[in-house]
């Protein structure tokens, strides 16, 4: 067994090493090596008056040769966003790991409870071990160096796993094999974990299950049933007012968390959320109960994700709870340790630094050589066990609205009052057109970046993309009435009236109707499991190989495919064709 080198500011070296264990000890050294000094300051003076740097512990605790006992209540905890290991490119990863280091180790030399949490995507998705075209990607190999990496930063590593993470597709023949893999090289005797950090401070993760049986896309992390109930049963078994603090870490944010997500991607693939389409049993309640917990109970402090790709600076990169039906919670975007991985071209990792009376959030800028920035500042309040907030602004953050998805607002003076007949009379909507609606039967839809998109009733988060912009653009929309719907009054009015959403150009005779989902929902569950797209891929590709032996003399030929479950509204089976792809179009 293999573990990379602690050699602060060498290149990235391998020595044989033990990995991690779940039993390990909090990383504190004995207590007893410790002099004593005088109290310390309260938290929030504390991280205002002191540098934020690599010596916080070190200029908070110590005077000279003595430094003061720290509390049972303090802790740092490091997180990992994605990491997309690729065992060909490791620089990036020794580059972080030195970054952080002198950070652990100024709390851990100094009595602070230390651990790492890395919120999973630990592997590259592509073939990177050549001549082999397998994945990388949750490989028994993968999942070996990125325990190894973890366990040379000498604390305690606790880890989820996301949708990445069970893609060890030609090793394993099944999700349940690919994560006792995923579990057992990790130390995990179960798919989630629970740590207690400090007194009354616990850490507890959940991880993506389902990969080879996901309904839609494999890339939307799935908590399968099991560990949503347990989670529901344990923060309930520690109320805020006996308190206790809890921070939870999943590799994609719930929904209702508020932080910015990508439209042009994770909103029209339907894989922003956490069970974003209903998890393994497609139910949609599952996707709102993580925010219902979070509402419930007081005693969820913090939640960290990653899944997104983006850096920390963005304003809506920590979002608050003030007034926001988000409980007490604090939810945060961890960005990517790795030039590859980043989207934006920031390289960041968090850092959460606490005690008893509040938290603080922090960036590693791993550009800048590892500068330590703060973020927010959380304090507790003791009777209500609300967090007060304190935001800290900084000039990295960057107020370009280019990667973030609209959410509507009640007073954002975009609301449509009185959806019935052409909405957008006065012109086609484009891709500066904001507007949103409710349909008779509770559905929100709006309009941005020129697309039609559904967004939560609850939450108002964005679902996915119900029409896009090549099929939106130069068309009229209306909202019709679909059933006979009599004018009423008083109770007979109860009964939910039926519309119908139609898109029409005056230029032609084509209309179309955009059927809900048997569901009710709106929104295209257009990007399917990853394991069924790569056979169907290989299946053309292999019609493709018949066909140039089959019609040697012809240069051109086209292979397209024909797919079930067919949707219509005939009663009676009559044809298999596609209109104007398989069939001669109508």
């Amino acid at each position: 067994m293999v573990a990379l080198s602690l050699v602060t500011g060498c290149a990235l070296a391998w020595i044989p090493s033990a990995v991690h264990r779940p039993d390990r000890a909090l990383g504190r050294p004995a207590r007893a090596a410790l002099s004593a000094a005088p109290a310390r300051a309260g938290f929030g003076r504390m991280i205002e008056e002191v540098d934020q740097g690599t010596d916080f512990y070190k200029d908070r605790l110590c005077e000279e040769d003595e430094c003061e006992l720290p509390g049972a209540d303090e802790f740092t905890v490091v997180i990992l966003g994605d990491l997309h290991m690729d065992p060909r490119k490791l620089d990036d990863y020794a580059e972080g790991r030195d970054h952080i280091l002198p950070v652990l180790q100024d709390a851990q030399q100094r009595g602070v409870g230390v651990g790492l949490v890395s919120l999973g995507d630990l592997g590259e998705s592509k073939a990177c071990e050549p001549p082999s075209a397998e994945l990388f990607a949750g490989t028994s190999r993968c999942h070996q160096m990125a325990a190894d990496y973890f366990g040379s930063f000498g604390v305690p590593y606790e880890v989820v796993g996301g949708n990445h993470d069970l893609e060890g597709i030609d090793e394993f023949g099944t999700d349940e094999e690919n994560l006792e893999a995923f579990c057992r090289i990790h130390g995990k005797p179960t798919p989630h974990f629970v740590r207690q950090i400090a007194d009354k401070t616990l850490l507890v993760g959940l991880t993506s299950t389902i990969f080879r049986k996901a309904r839609y896309t494999s890339h939307e992390v799935s908590i399968d049933d099991a560990q949503l109930r347990w989670f529901a049963e344990f923060v309930a078994s520690k109320p805020a007012d006996e308190g206790w603090r809890v921070f939870v870490f999943t590799h994609a944010p719930p929904m209702g968390s508020g932080l910015r997500v990508l439209q042009e991607n994770h909103v029209v693939n339907g894989c922003c959320w956490l069970n974003h389409s209903g998890g393994q049993n497609a139910d949609p309640r599952t996707t709102r109960k993580f925010i219902e917990v979070v509402r419930e109970h007081r005693c969820i402090k913090g939640w960290f994700s990653g899944h997104f790709h983006l850096s920390h600076d963005y304003e809506d990169s920590i979002t608050f709870p003030g007034g926001n039906n988000r409980g007490s919670c604090v939810f945060a975007q961890v960005g990517c340790m790795t030039t590859r991985s980043t989207r934006d071209g920031k390289r960041h990792s968090r850092i959460v630094r606490g005690t008893e009376e509040g938290f603080e959030i922090c960036t590693v800028n791993h550009k800048k050589g590892g500068e330590v920035r703060l973020d927010a500042t959380i304090t507790y309040d003791g009777e209500s066990h609300e967090s007060i907030v304190l935001a800290h602004p900084h000039e990295d953050y960057d107020h370009d609205l280019w990667f973030q998805a609209y959410t509507p607002a009640s007073e954002d003076g975009c609301y449509i009052s009185s959806p019935e007949g052409v909405l957008n009379a006065d012109g086609s909507w484009d891709e500066k057109t904001v507007c949103w609606w409710h349909m008779a039967d509770g559905a929100v839809l709006g309009v941005h970046d020129g697309m039609i998109i559904e967004y939560d009733a609850t939450t108002l988060a964005p679902l996915g993309m119900v029409v896009s912009k090549d099929e939106l653009a130069g068309r009229q929309v209306a909202v019709i009435d679909s059933a006979l719907n009599p004018a009423c009054e008083g109770a007979e009015c109860n009964v939910v009236k039926e519309q119908a959403l139609v898109l029409y150009d005056d230029d032609s005779e084509e209309v179309t109707v955009i059927q809900p989902n048997e569901d009710g929902s709106y929104w295209r569950k257009i990007v399917r499991n990853k394991m069924i797209r790569m056979k169907e891929k290989r299946r053309e590709q292999a019609a493709a190989i018949y066909a140039r032996d089959r019609f040697a003399e012809r240069e051109d030929f086209d292979v397209v495919s024909s797919w079930g479950p067919y949707t219509s509204t005939v009663g009676t089976a009559k044809t298999t064709g596609v209109p104007g792809i398989t069939a001669k179009a109508r």
